[in-house]
């Protein structure tokens, strides 16, 4: 699939060796990666152009919930090609609660395309899962990751009670559990809440059943597949989500000896078999990852190649870079990016797969930020996106919020300034914009970033950005 004009030669020229970073993200297994870095900070130095080839390991947002799925089965699981990433270092120790075995092996560092500076930037995670495992997930950990919500289906399936804490995650709105209780209490089980916690049982096992979903939930959807492989009967979600990380997840099930149909649409059939095996699994490319840098070339007015994702995943962000006036060529799991000039604005609508993604928002924000003209921009899936706006307004962004639009007036410069990471996807997208700003722009918070990059500062590095990580100097003790 060919966008605007055809690049000839799409292999670019091998990138020079990149320097080693002074600080490595931490990742999972590491000395100390579970504790709080958000006194770290990146600064960028204004007037980059991205150039290079950069390559992306696999979906934070796909990893996450095959670790939750290995459940479903006693024995050794494999899932390989997962990020460095410290949400996921917090999977593995919620799974080592529920009485897992949790090993992290890294992928061949050799491989440039794979490490940075000898550093593994993906890894494999085999999961010795036992034949009774917890039900019990801690406040202390689910707290720090929405994403843990998802030990709830398969645990029910398994042992048929499960006491979860309500998850916490990033501030970026409400997004209640009402699909997720509605469609388990549908096939069977009883759920209440107290003192913080989700508490399901299902005490005569779960049986088959028709749920129609009132938004397609990404997490509702995997929620109630893991649930209903091990279920009695049939199930059939309607209005299911339709993103790839579903299909990854119905894949590695279907692998395991599950009986999944229709995966990759509105509509997922499930009929419950008794058991299921262990696996080995590769995770899909992380497509938020891969649009960040897509976005990052368009704004910069570089040429980036990004390989490791399907460009498929990413049809509607890049359709947007090509009305912006970028060229976009793309082959197998590979595509290239290049903008020679000021992009022009272009509005953009985010709406669930395969509509423009929430999470590639502030991205969308920041390339209207330095476009020739206005942009109208509405956010239909998180209440509190906008929040990035606020310190792309510091930046020097003009933009107006009103609900869930944003209108933005492109600027030709932006300037730097000291702004604050609010989410994994404000924390890049703000590194980015200073990338577009006069002057130096120094984001805190990046504990943020953590969650989602795996060695961001290595990729900007290795992309020709001036960027250093260090911690953030310390604020004057106040007296009264």
């Amino acid at each position: 699939m060919t966008h605007s004009l055809r690049i000839p030669d799409l292999m670019m020229p091998a990138r020079p060796e990149p320097a080693v970073p002074t600080r490595v993200a931490p990742g999972p297994g590491d000395a100390g990666d579970l504790a709080s870095r958000d006194v770290d900070v990146i600064r960028v130095r204004g007037g980059a152009r991205l150039g290079g080839t950069v390559h992306v390991v696999g979906a934070k947002n796909s990893a996450l919930k095959l670790m939750a799925a290995a459940l479903l089965a006693p024995g050794r699981s494999m899932i390989t090609n997962v990020p460095r990433i410290t949400d996921i270092a917090i999977m593995g120790e919620v799974l080592r609660r529920l009485g897992c075995g949790v090993h992290f092996h890294d992928d061949d560092p050799v491989d440039p395309m794979v490490a940075y500076g000898g550093v593994a930037r993906s890894r494999s995670v085999t999961i010795d899962v036992p034949e009774q495992p917890g039900s019990d997930a801690d406040y202390d950990l689910v707290r720090r990751l929405r994403a843990s919500i998802c030990v709830l289906g398969p645990l029910l399936a398994r042992r048929g009670y499960v006491r979860v804490a309500h998850p916490g995650g990033d501030a970026i709105g409400s997004r209640g559990l009402d699909m997720h209780v509605s469609g388990l209490t549908r096939m069977g089980a009883e759920i209440s809440g107290e003192h913080g916690f989700v508490i399901a049982a299902a005490p005569h096992g779960l049986h088959g059943a028709e749920i129609v979903l009132d938004f397609p939930s990404v997490g509702a959807t995997e929620n109630l597949v893991m649930a209903a492989v091990l279920a009695r009967g049939g199930t059939v979600i309607e209005n299911a989500a339709r993103e790839p990380e579903i299909v990854d997840i119905c894949s590695m099930l279907i692998r395991m000896g599950a009986r999944i149909s229709g995966e990759g649409t509105s509509t997922i059939e499930i009929e419950g078999v008794p058991e299921l095996a262990p696996v080995r699994h590769a995770t899909v490319g992380d497509r938020i990852v891969a649009g960040t840098w897509a976005f990052g070339a368009a704004m910069t007015r570089g040429d980036v190649t990004v390989t490791g994702v399907s460009p498929a995943f990413l049809e509607v962000a890049l359709d947007k870079l090509v009305a912006a006036g970028g060229l976009v060529e793309t082959r197998g799991d590979t595509f290239r990016v290049r903008m020679d000039d000021r992009p022009t604005a272009v509005d953009v609508v985010t709406l669930p797969y395969p509509g423009f993604a929430t999470d590639l928002l502030p991205m969308a924000i920041g390339l209207a930020s330095v476009s020739d003209g206005a942009s109208l921009i509405t956010e239909n899936i998180f209440d509190g996106r906008f929040m990035f706006a606020n310190e792309m307004m510091r930046l020097g962004a003009d933009i107006k919020t009103d609900g869930h639009h944003a209108v933005v007036r492109g600027r030709e410069q932006l300037s730097g300034a000291p702004v604050r990471a609010t989410d994994i996807r404000a924390g890049a997208g703000l590194i980015i914009a200073g990338l577009c700003a006069v002057g130096d722009t120094e984001v805190s918070h990046v504990h943020h970033v953590d969650r989602g990059y795996p060695d961001f500062v290595a990729d900007l590095r290795a992309l020709g950005v001036e960027v250093e990580r260090d911690r953030a100097p310390e604020e004057p003790a106040l007296t009264i």
